[in-house]
């Protein structure tokens, strides 16, 4: 049986914690900053905690 392989995409936009939590990155940060206001742009700052429906398809592209 061949070994499994990480998904080369998800490994570049998902994280996961210590405690197992996966994380992802808010959108509406790639581009077009001057259209957005300041205080769009900061809340989207840092990262969030994946949907619980979202979190058991990101753990299987990751291979866990």
């Amino acid at each position: 049986m061949p070994k499994m392989k990480t998904h080369s995409g998800a490994k570049k936009r998902i994280k996961v914690t210590g405690s197992g939590k996966i994380m992802r990155g808010q959108s509406g940060r790639g581009h077009l900053r001057l259209a957005k206001g300041k205080h769009v742009f900061r809340r989207r700052a840092g990262r969030v905690e994946l949907a619980p429906g979202d979190a058991k398809t990101a753990k299987k592209l990751l291979g866990r």
